[in-house]
């Protein structure tokens, strides 16, 4: 009691402070929960099964419709095979008896495997698959057995045809389709994949390892990221039952539980380790990284998953499955940083510095000493508060000239030959087809449902389609179609002039949607004719991605500047933290547009001849890097506020809250840049403009945004910084800011620049 000379602590606020304190009481109760929690998510979650994303969840609109009655009608169109012959020599043609010959061989090669059904051959009446030219013919095939495995079974197709091409010099014979594709992809990209999200990891607990320079303290952020993830992955065995996921949302989900995994831990050891360094005990060392940093992490966390939640927004199956994934790893990953690693940091205690790495980090701990700050950015903040007016001026136009490129962003789907270069073979196979047979790769297909597929009238509208299709000048043929009658469908597949050059295609598709369905299948009661493809699905996939930007950006932005307003009750961080955070997107922005679509500097990425943006990324990178964005914002106002609350001046508050920062910020700033890294040396431009992206984005928000922008923005507004107009005085308080009501330990003389040096 206070009568015996004892200090009253102040009550427990705040969900994160409790949660701490209850874990710290409870330490290993709270380990049991999770790592129960951990397995039943994990159980269950193979016990559910997964369900992913079907064709017919894809797409609103055309595509989608017509995916659907394919779904409805249990349709499995077979794994569609070619094979080019062409000769080498322009004088060699396909009437000559040794191109018929090849033609031969490979009909006999490949109806030999046993694979293969249906095989077309050129000449055969009516196959109208020799080129104009007659320079080039195709045969045709489709593969036996069920379509989604058929790139597991097209290899002795694949060797038959190799063989067959090595006995004539004089000719290419190239294989291309579906399955070929499928395996192709899988065996170059695959495993490549699969190696960039494994090395993902050991890169993290390296760098953190060099951070705190102890083996233990680097594998508890690491630990709690992995735990999260593996929990997340039965989470959504669960959840998509009801939301269909995908491997994309699996990949990004992993993307995002390790960094965000990695800095949640980052945060509270990091406070944990400094207050101990300043004097504390154990426990109040512990009830500090709670209530500051814990809270902090809640901030976050709630930003981030509202930012996530954005991608619900879209429509689009595949974004909801990859923002629902994100929602969930961030949100476990924010749980377990303020229940269980509080337990863990309690019961280690010392002994999170075993392992230490010689060399790194020698300096000892001695009571009533503080971590030493960035020198560096020490000498930044000098500069920057003595001339913050300056120091804005500079780094907002900075920022501007880097985002001015995405003024001229070109969006579009990215074609083979832009996705993969010249790395594969098969995208010159590709380009051959499809100069040969402009749209021949990738047909558009209408998908026709009816009463009775076989009335006379209905078979009237589809011979009138297919003349038109080509009188138009849509198609230069050969229009074909094919006839489910037990299903009443009709499959037409229509080679659109244009080929693979994206905008001739789309007005090919709009004469086939605006003029020449209308004209015939159109004028048909109790017919439905939706229009799917390649073409089709990029056009329309566009489309829903440009109608769901303005409802995505309004419900991201304003709940984030709602929750910044209720966490820190100040409308001039809540408008400044929005202010920052799109700065920092649209420098993203403008080095994507400057690197893959303008060329500058692209071959330092492996990114030359791209010319365009892949259109799902800029709503992808908006809500990825919005709610990422927020965790250092959030970590840094929090520590300049708490300053402000225990007396220091604005200026001194704002010093000692960035300063402070720094080594965390750094740490977790350089572990997402080298996680993203890695996702951007992939030889997929799409995954390698993803990769480059978020990992400019983070360097440039932990640097120039955090490091400059945000403290000069700070020191001009002076006390303005916690300005709330008296109307909105009656908001829920939630700030909690606990620390501020613990008296600091008796400071030493230079308490700034103390020669004891803890890493973040």
């Amino acid at each position: 009691m206070a009568g015996n000379g004892e200090r009253r602590e102040p009550p427990v606020r705040g969900f994160a402070a409790r949660a701490g304190g209850w874990s710290v009481r409870h330490r290993w109760a709270a380990v049991g929960i999770w790592v129960l929690f951990v397995v039943l998510a994990t159980g269950i979650g193979s016990a559910a099964g997964r369900v992913d994303v079907g064709d017919g969840d894809q797409l609103d609109g055309e595509t989608g419709r017509a995916a659907r009655i394919v779904d409805d009608a249990h349709i499995d169109e077979p794994a569609a095979e070619t094979v080019l012959v062409q000769g080498k020599d322009k004088q060699l043609a396909a009437t000559a008896p040794e191109f018929r010959r090849a033609v031969a061989d490979v009909v006999k090669a490949v109806e030999g495997t046993g694979a293969v059904t249906d095989v077309r051959s050129p000449y055969t009446a009516g196959a109208q698959t020799v080129s104009k030219d007659g320079r080039t013919a195709l045969v045709q095939f489709a593969m036996r057995g069920d379509p989604d495995s058929a790139a597991d079974r097209v290899e002795p197709v694949l060797d038959a045809v190799r063989k067959v091409a090595d006995g004539h010099d004089a000719l290419r014979i190239e294989e291309i389709g579906a399955a070929n594709m499928g395996k192709t992809f899988d065996d170059a990209f695959g495993d490549d994949f699969q190696r960039a999200e494994i090395s993902a990891v050991p890169v993290a607990l390296g760098i953190l390892l060099i951070a705190f320079g102890a083996l233990v303290a680097a594998l508890l952020p690491v630990a709690l990221a992995i735990t999260a993830i593996v929990a997340t992955m039965g989470l959504m065995g669960v959840v998509s039952h009801l939301q269909p996921m995908s491997e994309t949302a699996n990949s990004v989900m992993l993307l995002v539980g390790l960094a965000v995994g990695v800095d949640y831990c980052l945060f509270y050891l990091r406070r944990e380790r400094e207050e101990r360094m300043r004097g504390r005990d154990p426990r109040t060392a512990l009830r500090i990284a709670a209530a500051t940093s814990g809270r902090a992490i809640i901030v976050s966390g709630v930003t981030v998953c509202v930012a996530m939640a954005g991608m619900l927004f879209t429509g689009l199956a595949e974004f909801q499955a990859m923002g629902l994934a994100s929602l969930m790893v961030v949100a476990v990953a924010m749980v377990g940083s303020v229940t269980v690693l509080p337990a863990l940091l309690s019961l280690l205690g010392e002994r999170v510095e075993k392992g230490r790495v010689p060399f790194l980090h020698r300096s000892k701990r001695r009571g009533g000493q503080t971590p030493s700050q960035s020198r560096f950015w020490k000498r930044v903040l000098t500069v920057v508060l003595a001339r913050p007016a300056v120091s804005v001026g500079v780094a907002v136009c900075a920022l501007l000239a880097i985002a001015a490129p995405a003024l001229g962003m070109k969006t579009q789907n990215l074609t083979l030959d832009q996705e993969f270069g010249n790395s594969l073979p098969i995208v010159a196979t590709y380009d051959r087809v499809n100069e040969a047979f402009p749209g021949g790769s990738d047909p558009a297909t209408v998908v026709v449902r009816a009463d009775d597929i076989d009335a006379p009238r209905v078979r009237t509208a589809i011979a009138d389609f297919r003349a038109q299709a080509v009188g138009s000048g849509a198609s230069r043929g050969p229009v074909e179609v094919t006839v489910h009658a037990k299903e009443n469908v009709a499959l037409i597949a229509v080679p659109l002039v244009g080929g693979s050059d994206q905008d001739r295609a789309e007005k090919s598709l709009a004469l086939l949607r605006d003029h020449v369905r209308p004209d015939t299948l159109g004028k048909v009661d109790g017919v439905e004719a939706p229009v799917t493809g390649q073409v089709a699905g990029s056009k329309d996939f566009n489309d829903q991605i440009v109608g769901s930007v303005v409802p995505v950006f309004v419900f991201v932005v304003a709940f984030a500047f709602l929750l910044m307003l209720l966490s820190f009750r100040s409308l001039t961080v809540a408008i400044t933290s929005i202010a920052l955070n799109l700065l920092s997107v649209g420098a993203a922005y403008g080095i994507l547009v400057a690197v893959f679509q303008n060329g500058w500097g692209a071959g330092l990425v492996g990114a030359q001849g791209v010319g365009a943006i892949i259109s799902w990324l800029p709503l992808f990178l908006f809500v990825i890097l919005f709610g990422l964005s927020m965790d250092y914002h959030v970590f840094v106002v929090s520590r300049i506020k708490e300053a402000r609350l225990q007396g220091r001046t604005n200026t001194d508050a704002i010093r000692h809250g960035v300063v402070t920062t720094a080594g965390v910020v750094t740490s977790a700033a350089v572990i997402m840049v080298a996680v993203f890294g890695i996702f951007g040396t992939l030889s997929m431009q799409s995954f390698k403009q993803m990769g480059v992206g978020l990992a400019a984005a983070v360097l440039i928000d932990a640097t120039v945004i955090r490091g400059v922008l945000l403290p000069a923005v700070m020191a001009l507004l002076g006390e303005r910084n916690w300005y709330l107009p008296k109307w909105l005085h009656r908001m829920p308080d939630l700030t909690h800011d606990e620390a501020a009501q613990l008296p600091l330990p008796a400071p030493r003389a230079a308490d700034e620049d103390g020669p004891v040096r803890v890493s973040p």
